[in-house]
């Protein structure tokens, strides 16, 4: 499976994003109840936010921000921003209980 791309216009953590990647690491255990378009109205609501990262691994942080509302529903978004890039990487995304 191929990540995908898509537009978007936000700002994290002061920096604008103008790009979401999504991995497909989702769809192997939770395809049932999340899907791109779901996971792109997520990213959205991080738009305007500042986030502590979780972790760092050179010049990539990761972050966890849980819980994510859409839909009456609760979800848990893990996603990292990469230094100097104008993009969101979502690597997995799931619905919480």
């Amino acid at each position: 499976m191929k990540r995908k791309s898509y537009k978007i216009s936000i700002t994290v953590n002061d920096r604008k994003i103008n790009e979401v990647i999504i991995d497909p690491h989702y769809r192997i255990k939770h395809s049932e109840s999340i899907n791109d378009e779901i996971i792109l109205e997520l990213v959205k609501k991080l738009d305007g936010g500042f986030f502590e990262v979780d972790d760092r691994d050179d010049d990539f942080e990761y972050f966890k921000t849980d819980p994510v509302e859409f839909n009456g529903k609760n979800y848990r978004l893990i996603w990292l921003l990469r230094d100097h890039c104008m993009f969101i990487g979502v690597i997995n995304a799931f619905r919480r209980k």
